[in-house]
């Protein structure tokens, strides 16, 4: 087999491994571990609600986008033009997959450009390795007319894959290297495992507007590199990384960059709690793309009609009119979760008293017990969630 065959064929069992996943995986993740505080007089009027969410520099439609999935064979081509074709109909910003097949191979170029081509005026991100020189990383962003970069990081999974990469110690140069070399913003993401606090504030550091979090939860691409071995023995790493719920409450309130979640977001309901722990938008990939494979182009635009609708009623119980005004909704963490914040230093009280600390200067005090001196007292404290870092004796 000829090695843009090879790479053709890897790309279609990534998809065929996906969906099983999907199909067959666990379906409770960090996410449930999170629950909004309710308000029963916080709602507010649906035809209020907006949305719209500010990415690197460009306001979305939606806090909802096609994350990067796949391209580079004939069978993920088909379904790239059906994502596109989807992303075209809904509003929603799409990623490419990575796009180093096309890179060593220009007769797979259209199984990328279809996203482009099937979404004239839409947002769509352009996807490479950090392995990418700037000139690829120019061309890719130029194949598809790209409204940013997106640049994954995958160390886990190449450790798996047996042709994968076994040195990474010059990412962190080639990424700044990319961000100055193209026009766009860039966004660096992860696959599956996690970004921690100190990788987040170096991307930052790098030049990067955007981190997309990729937390475990979804997709597990380690499992997928393994089913791949002529002899799967790469269990034992399954579970590695922070979920996108411990990535997100890890990166509270780090300035100069924007943060995206994705990896596990399986409903409007999560999407809701990830904005809510600070997200400025939401990327789903394996949920949509295992309703592709199973029910068609239509029933994705439908899926995805439904999950904005539900995410805006969901706000609108919530008090929320923006997706900004999600970080202000009161959380109760438990479980993993919990226990997770408590080795970090991570405050999780003040997020279940945040709408008490939101409440304008000068406005009546809630209600209830919340009205006792010690509650205020209490509430003023909590003044935004905070980490209380210490050194072991």
């Amino acid at each position: 087999m000829s090695a843009p065959d090879m790479t053709g064929a890897r790309k279609d069992d990534h998809v065929r491994h996906a969906v099983d996943q999907h199909h067959h995986g666990h379906t409770v993740n960090d996410f449930d571990s999170v629950t909004f505080v309710h308000h029963a007089l916080a709602g507010i009027s649906r035809a209020t609600i907006d949305l719209s969410t500010e990415v690197a520099g460009r306001r979305w439609a939606t806090p909802l986008y096609i994350n990067g999935m796949t391209g580079g064979s004939q069978r993920t081509g088909a379904i790239n033009r059906q994502l596109a074709i989807a992303a075209r109909e809904t509003g929603l910003p799409i990623a490419s997959g990575s796009m180093s097949a096309w890179l060593r191979d220009d007769s797979v170029a259209d199984t990328y450009r279809v996203l482009r081509t099937e979404n004239p005026h839409g947002v769509v991100l352009a996807n490479v390795n950090a392995n990418a020189t700037c000139d690829r990383a120019r061309r890719a962003v130029d194949l598809l007319t790209a409204d940013a970069l997106q640049i994954h990081l995958n160390p886990v999974q190449e450790i798996v894959m047996p042709e994968g990469d076994r040195d990474f110690t010059h990412w962190p140069g080639q990424i700044e290297r990319i961000v100055a070399a193209v026009n766009v913003p860039v966004i660096v993401k992860e696959v599956g495992f996690g970004l921690s606090r100190k990788t987040i504030a170096q991307l930052r550091d790098l030049g990067v507007e955007v981190a997309d979090v990729g937390g475990r939860g979804g997709t597990d691409f380690a499992r997928i590199e393994n089913h791949r071995r002529t002899e799967p023995d790469f269990a034992f790493i399954q579970g590695w990384g922070q979920s996108t719920v411990c990535c997100l409450l890890d990166a509270a309130n780090i300035d100069g960059i924007g943060v995206a979640a994705s990896g596990g977001i399986r409903s409007p309901l999560d999407m809701a709690k990830a904005l809510a722990l600070g997200a400025v938008a939401t990327g789903v990939a394996g949920p949509f793309l295992t309703v592709l494979i199973d029910h068609g182009t239509d029933a994705l635009i439908a899926t995805i009609r439904s999950w904005l609708d539900k995410l805006a009623l969901i706000m609108t119980v919530l008090g929320a009119p923006t997706p900004q005004a999600l970080t202000e909704c009161d959380l109760v963490l438990d479980g993993d979760v919990e226990t997770f914040c408590r080795a970090l230093g991570i405050d999780t009280h003040a997020y279940a008293w945040r709408s008490r600390i939101a409440r304008p200067t000068g406005s009546a005090p809630p209600s209830g017990a919340a009205n006792s001196t010690a509650s205020q007292q209490n509430a003023a404290q909590l003044s935004a969630p905070t980490r209380k870092y210490w050194v072991p004796s």
